[in-house]
């Protein structure tokens, strides 16, 4: 079992930066690839990024490429969602999914953990 425990969201004005954390405790962190997901209302759960558990590949979405950044620091066992030049477009709630498959996927059915959310709101 993983559990994951997000902080770091807020209410932020478009072309701001806010960094996530994910908190992970259980089983070996750095056995699992890690993934952001977010949440607009009315939307469907869709995937921002990830990263596999070294740390040496990642991937994002379209929308975010080049504004976003994740990382992991596995001897802390958290892993972060640094946000730049935010857009009022970003507001949703995010959350961290871990898996077992030590490659990255971006489907929200292939992580078997998640985390409760943390709420991002971009005003304009």
């Amino acid at each position: 079992q993983v559990q994951l425990v997000e902080s770091g969201g807020g209410l932020v004005q478009a072309g701001e930066s806010l960094r996530l954390s994910c908190a992970a405790s259980g089983r070996a962190f750095s056995t699992y690839s890690m993934g952001w997901f977010r949440q607009a209302p009315g939307k469907e759960r869709e995937f921002v990024g990830a990263i596999n558990s070294n740390g040496l590949s990642t991937r994002y979405a379209d929308s975010v490429k080049g504004r976003f950044t994740i990382s992991r620091d596995n001897a802390k066992n958290t892993g972060y969602l640094q946000m730049n030049s935010l857009k009022p477009e970003d507001t949703a709630i995010y959350y961290c999914a871990a898996t077992s498959r030590d490659y990255i996927v971006t489907l929200t059915t292939s992580y078997q953990y998640w985390g409760q959310g943390t709420q991002v709101t971009v005003s304009s």
